[in-house]
Order: C-alpha cells, then structure tokens, then sequence
C-alpha cells in the first residue's frame, strides 16, 4: 500500500511540475507581464521552447469557427496579449490542460478503486473542468487588467492635462504620458503606446482611438476615448475637457472605495458567523459544557 501512495505522490509531482513548465513558458511565450512585454519589445529566442511549440501546434490543429477565433483573440487582447501567436497558444493549453486533469483523475481513481470503469465518469468531468479552466483564468486576468487600467486613468489625464496646456498636441502628450505611466502603470502606458505606433502607421486619430475603446472593456476608458474623439470633431479645448473628466474620474474611484469600505461588514458576517463565533463557543463554553455532562448528570441519574 505504501508503494502505491508514493506512486501516486510522484505522478502528482510529475503533473504539478509539467503545468507549472507550460504555464510559465506560455507567459513568457504569449506574453509574461504584457504590458512589459509589449514596452520592452520582443520576447529573446530562449523562450521559444519546445513545449511552447508543441502548444501552438495542438491549437493550430483543433477545429474552430472564425468567430471562434475572433472572440478568443479580442479577449486576449482585453487581458493584454498581442502576439499572433497567442490565439492557438491559448487553445493548445486548454486541450493540454484538459487532457493532463483528465489523465490525473482518471489514474486517481484506477489506483485507489482498482476499476476501469469507476475512472471514465471522472475523467469526463475532469476533462470539462480542465478545458474550461483557461477560460476562467482568461476572464479573471481581463478584469484584472481593466481594474489597473481604471486605477490609472485620473493620473494619465493629469499628464495629459499638462502636455497639452503646455503647448503638446494630443499625440505627442499620448507619448509623453505612456512614457511617465511606463512604471507605475504599464497596461495603460502599453494601451497610449499602440495608439501612438497606429497614428505613426498612417491611421487617423478617430479611428485609432475607436480601437482603444474596441480593445478594453474598462468603460471608463471607453468614456475618455469618446472625449477625446468629440474634442478632436469639434475643435474644442482639450485641456478644459480633460480636467473636467479627471475631476470626475477621482470622484469616482472615492465613491467606489467608500462603496467597497462599506460592503465589508456584510462580508465579514458569515466568516465570523461560521468560523470565528464556533471557535469562540467552544473556547468559552466548553468548559462549562463538559462540567455539566461530567458532574451535573451524574447527580441528576442519581436523584
């Protein structure tokens, strides 16, 4: 039996290890930090791992629609990945991680029940979980992204606000500003970067900021786009414009944490309810309890 426990703690060690490789190789690969990626250039060739290949060649093979394919990259690009090679990286790590949770419960359940058939149940499930679980990852990596990109707008404009009273054009205060958030934050300087390289490309200035908006599902951004595009149509002051927005936008995120501020103590009900208040029974009437069922019963039965 002992034989068979370390056994199945190898192979647990053996699966942990092999998606921790594909993990930080797909990171490293599609993109690591996105934003420092896309800022300091080109991922060196030592990244470009065997299993990093053998990834983009399973999603090169699996069956998908164009919109599939659409829909997948728009939602990469909202979690910060840019690279072409992303989209069938993404679908080769859900077949792999589907297939390697499978392979893991279904051997679970042959090594502990001794049955074949006990395991095909399983292993079906663990197969949904695991083709699903890249997309979990995906929408939680996206939100994370938006939540920095809002956390950063108030002091973008700000720069902003500074370039062009000081005589920039809205391009060049974009650049300025992307180069002073590169630090602090980089997903926003990334996003003022690409503008910047599709208004080098030749495209206008609308357009290029339409696509800012179509890329980010931070509507806050998608505000400050729209801002920009009707300033722009119109002829108006930009730099009133945007310290009106700036206003607006750091009364917001206070409204938004004194909202938070406020949620926390219906949170914190049912831990204290389920975990902290039965450790304080048990610690405070425990006693008490087990005096009663040691000393008062024993008199009681003997009345």
């Amino acid at each position: 039996m002992s034989g068979e426990i370390w056994m199945v703690l190898g192979f647990f060690a053996c699966v942990m290890a092999l998606i921790t490789v594909a993990g930080y190789v797909w990171m490293t690969r599609v993109g690591g930090t996105p934003a420092e990626v896309a800022l300091a250039g080109p991922a060196p060739a030592s990244t470009r791992t065997a299993l990093a290949q053998l990834l983009e060649l399973v999603g090169q093979v699996v069956p998908t629609k164009a919109s599939d394919l659409e829909a997948v990259r728009r939602r990469l690009l909202a979690a910060g990945y840019r690279p072409s090679a992303s989209v069938p990286v993404f679908f080769g790590l859900k077949c792999g991680s589907a297939l390697l949770l499978a392979i893991t419960l279904g051997w679970l359940v042959v090594v502990l029940r001794e049955s074949l058939s006990a395991a095909l149940l399983p292993s079906i499930g663990a197969l949904y979980v695991g083709y699903t679980m890249p997309d979990r990852l995906l929408r939680a990596m996206t939100k994370a992204r938006a939540g920095r990109i809002r956390r950063g707008l108030p002091d973008a404009l700000d720069l902003l606000v500074l370039c062009v009273e000081a005589g920039q054009s809205l391009d060049q205060g974009l650049v300025d500003a992307g180069a002073e958030l590169k630090r602090t934050h980089p997903d926003l300087a990334m996003e003022f970067l690409v503008v910047h390289l599709e208004l080098r490309a030749g495209k206008d200035r609308a357009d290029a900021l339409r696509d800012l908006a179509d890329r980010n599902p931070e509507p806050e951004l998608r505000k400050l786009t729209g801002l920009l595009i009707q300033s722009d149509r119109f002829g108006a002051s930009l730099g009133p414009a945007l310290r009106v927005h700036a206003k607006y936008l750091r009364i917001r995120s206070k409204q938004q944490a004194e909202e938070t501020a406020r949620k926390i103590s219906i949170k914190l009900l049912f831990p204290i309810f389920f975990l902290i208040f039965p450790a304080m029974m048990i610690v405070t009437a425990g006693p008490a309890i087990l005096q009663i069922f040691t000393q008062l019963l024993p008199m009681i039965r003997g009345e």
